[in-house]
């Protein structure tokens, strides 16, 4: 067995992969891996991206570049034009990012789960009742991005932005281990209220979710990174359109996205639990008026 199989052998078991990524000091962690990722330095970027190598699946031969000056550099790549094209169907919803699909259906009422049997509620993770509202008994996708995958999202249908709410929480990995083992895990940590609207009037909601060495949520259309150290107010309005497509922002590593959607819109064929979706991709369906 190699190396990297070794270790993937190793880590892969819950009890350990459990402590080695939460039961550790995670906001501490999580700062210094923030000041270090920034590091341009060539002997820091080439050690921090070869580790990076040996414990994941990094594929860089989609980069539109090829020199990196930094870790971070590296972690909020682009990819070359045209390798994510956008579904053209204006019925489809297309997926904002790479990402992997974790739960996913129907809101029964305000309730959603994480994992099956573990459940939480829409109040707890957006805040705000009468987003709440707007979104009961609608659907929900959970999109979780390892740290290998691109971390860009990108405006998942033509829509207005009206208003970002920073949530200030915790930074546990988003991880399927860690997601059976913490009850309301996403309503605990660090992540983005995207409230928008489409052109027919429905809300349609993406909550980046900020994790352990990730608790930074770069969005463009408000010229902000926000993270732990954001202070002041949290609360962010603006008027923003964009198109399907757009490049909304990043992660400065990986973690999740869940999308909130009007309830009579209906899941594509590709949407099985633990399916690879690419961004532009098909995840729903705007059924016909």
């Amino acid at each position: 067995m190699t190396v990297k199989g070794i270790i993937s052998s190793f880590t892969q078991q819950e009890d350990l992969n459990f402590l080695l990524t939460n039961r550790i000091p995670r906001a501490a962690v999580t700062r210094f891996m923030g000041w270090f990722s920034k590091i341009e330095n060539p002997l820091v970027r080439d050690f921090s991206i070869a580790c990076w190598r040996l414990f994941s699946d990094l594929d860089l031969s989609e980069a539109k570049k090829t020199e990196f000056r930094s870790l971070h550099d590296c972690f909020t790549r682009e990819l070359r034009p045209g390798l994510r094209p956008v579904d053209p169907d204006p019925s489809i919803v297309a997926s904002p990012s790479d990402g992997i699909v974790g739960a996913f259906g129907r809101i029964a009422d305000t309730e959603l789960f994480q994992v099956k049997g573990a459940p939480y509620s829409l109040l707890d993770l957006l805040g705000d009742p009468a987003l709440v509202e707007q979104h009961r008994n609608g659907k929900f996708v959970t999109l979780r991005l390892t740290s290998s995958m691109y971390h860009r999202f990108h405006a998942p249908y033509d829509c207005r932005i009206e208003r970002v709410t920073l949530i200030h929480g915790d930074t546990w990995n988003v991880n399927p281990i860690a997601l059976k083992r913490v009850e309301r895990l996403f309503c605990k940590n660090e992540r983005a209220v995207i409230r928008t609207h489409l052109p027919t009037g429905e809300a349609f909601t993406l909550v980046p979710v900020a994790a352990i060495l990730v608790a930074s949520i770069r969005l463009h259309f408000l010229d902000l990174t926000l993270n732990a150290q954001t202070t002041g107010p949290t609360v962010f309005p603006c008027d923003a359109s964009v198109k399907k497509g757009d490049e909304l922002g990043w992660f400065e590593h990986g973690s999740t996205i869940i999308l909130l959607a009007p309830g009579n819109f209906e899941f594509c064929d590709n949407m099985v639990e633990s399916a690879r979706v690419r961004a532009g991709g098909p995840l729903m369906r705007k059924p016909s008026v």
